[in-house]
C-alpha cells in the first residue's frame, strides 16, 4: 500500500427519500455519518450487519450516487462494482450486455468488441453469446458479470459480497482470480461476511453500523470487536426474549 490518497469521506450522508401516504416524503439516512480514506494499492475491507450501509457505500464510492451532506474528495481513477445483483437488460443477448456495460465502465467500442470471445471463453459461455440473458440461469448470469468486470480491469475495483460464483469448478477459477487481482498492488474494497476473507486479504477494515462508521483499523483488532458486538446483540436478544 502506498501513501497516495485516492479517496477520502469526511462525515457523508446519503439521504433516501420514501414516499408517505400523507404529509410530506421521509428521509432515510442510509448513511448517517461515514468517514474514511481509500489508499492506492490497499485492500480495505467493509464490515456490518444487513442494512448498515454498506451497498450504499459502494455506490457512494464508484460515484453512482453523491452524498447528501459531508465532504467527498477524489483523485480521478476507474470504479468497477463487482456484484451478484449487477443489471443486466434481460431482453438483449450477452454479446450487446457485454458491449454497454462495458461502455458504463468506461471502455471504448471497439475495444470491448475485441475483447468479447475472451470475456466468454472466460465465462464458459462461448456457445450463448446471442442467446437474449433473460434464457441465462442465474449461474449463468452470475459468471457473464464476473468475467466483464475483471476484464475492464479498472483502477479500483469493489466488490460486494462475491468472492466466487457459479459451479464449484469456476468458483475456484473466479476465486483464483480475485484473490490475484487482491495481491497484486491493485486498489480493492472488499465488502463481505466472510471474516476469514477479510483477516486474510484486507490490510484495512472499516466496521459501519445504522449507516455510521464505528471503528477503523487493523483487520484483526476491528473483526474481533465487530465479532463480540454481534455476541452481545445476540445475548441481549435472548434475555429479553
Amino acid at each position: 500500500m502506498s501513501e497516495e490518497l485516492l479517496l477520502d469521506l469526511k462525515n457523508t450522508g446519503v439521504c433516501y427519500r420514501r414516499r408517505r401516504l400523507f404529509g410530506d416524503d421521509e428521509c432515510y439516512w442510509a448513511l448517517d455519518d461515514v468517514s474514511l480514506q481509500l489508499y492506492k494499492g490497499e485492500t480495505l475491507g467493509i464490515i456490518g450487519r444487513n442494512g448498515a450501509g454498506k451497498t450504499t457505500l459502494l455506490k457512494l464510492l464508484a460515484d453512482i450516487i453523491r452524498p447528501d451532506r459531508g465532504e467527498l474528495v477524489r483523485r480521478p481513477a476507474s470504479y468497477v462494482i463487482l456484484s451478484l445483483r449487477l443489471g443486466f437488460l434481460e431482453q438483449l443477448s450477452a454479446r450487446d450486455n457485454i458491449i454497454m456495460s462495458g461502455m458504463l465502465f468506461g471502455m471504448g467500442r471497439d475495444e470491448i468488441e475485441a475483447r468479447i470471445p475472451e470475456i466468454m471463453e472466460f465465462a464458459e459461455l462461448e456457445d450463448y453469446a446471442d442467446a437474449p440473458v433473460a434464457t441465462y440461469s442465474m449461474g449463468m448470469s452470475a459468471r457473464l458479470g464476473f468475467a466483464i468486470a475483471m476484464s475492464a480491469d479498472p483502477d479500483v475495483m469493489l466488490i460486494d459480497e462475491m468472492l466466487a460464483v457459479g459451479d464449484s469448478g469456476f468458483r475456484e477459477k473466479s476465486a483464483a482470480v480475485l484473490r490475484e487481482r487482491m495481491l497484486s498492488n491493485r486498489t480493492v474494497v472488499l465488502v463481505a461476511h466472510n471474516e476469514p476473507a477479510i483477516r486474510n486479504l484486507c490490510s484495512r477494515v472499516v466496521w459501519i453500523e445504522n449507516g455510521r462508521t464505528v471503528e477503523q483499523g487493523e483487520p484483526d483488532t476491528v473483526v474481533t470487536n465487530y465479532r463480540e458486538h454481534l455476541r452481545k446483540l445476540t445475548a441481549d436478544k435472548g434475555a429479553t426474549s
